[in-house]
């Protein structure tokens, strides 16, 4: 299984950091639970074929069809209006195999961190979900402008890329 990685938006913040409260922000969040997940995948024996982090979406999926992955994992945090919380993992809709892959994600981040299920949501808009060949996700960690929430980001991120590679590993049982 080949797996490539994509933490949401730059670092350089050009054109968008993502989203941004109590004192994170996404893109930062993204790139370090995207690093640790790879660590815990390729201890696995999950080949990562990709790790990339960029504000072009087309680069990001041309990258990602031409790379010879099995998956693709999209890395990001939520944010509405500080009320909001828990987790929620978006796929095509239609894509069984996506949906797979998303409930295996969605259940272990929802069961090692306690967080609320907000579920699976078809996103067949998303630019990464619609263009990508390959069974894709995009997973929202939890909402980075809610302080309970903010403080699981800060401080549990290897709880989540934990959870994020059991959870890639329990669809390669599927298959």
């Amino acid at each position: 299984m080949k797996i490539f990685l994509n933490p949401g938006h730059a670092p350089n913040g050009d054109p968008d950091p993502g989203a941004c409260g109590c004192g994170l922000r996404e893109c930062d969040v993204a790139k370090s639970v995207a690093e640790l997940v790879e660590h815990y995948l390729v201890d696995a024996g999950v080949e990562v074929v990709g790790n990339m982090q960029d504000d072009s979406l087309y680069s990001i999926v041309d990258t990602a069809n031409n790379s010879d992955a099995d998956l693709f994992v999209s890395i990001h945090c939520n944010a509405f209006n500080g009320n909001a919380h828990g987790t929620e993992t978006c796929v095509y809709p239609g894509s069984v195999r996506s949906q797979q892959l998303g409930n295996c994600i969605q259940r272990q981040i929802v069961d090692s961190l306690d967080t609320t299920d907000r579920g699976l949501k078809d996103r067949g808009e998303l630019y990464v979900l619609k263009h990508t060949d390959i069974p894709a996700v995009l997973v929202e960690l939890a909402f980075i402008d809610n302080d309970e929430d903010a403080e699981l980001l800060m401080t549990r991120q290897d709880d989540f890329a934990r959870a994020i590679a059991r959870g890639v590993t329990d669809y390669e049982l599927l298959l």
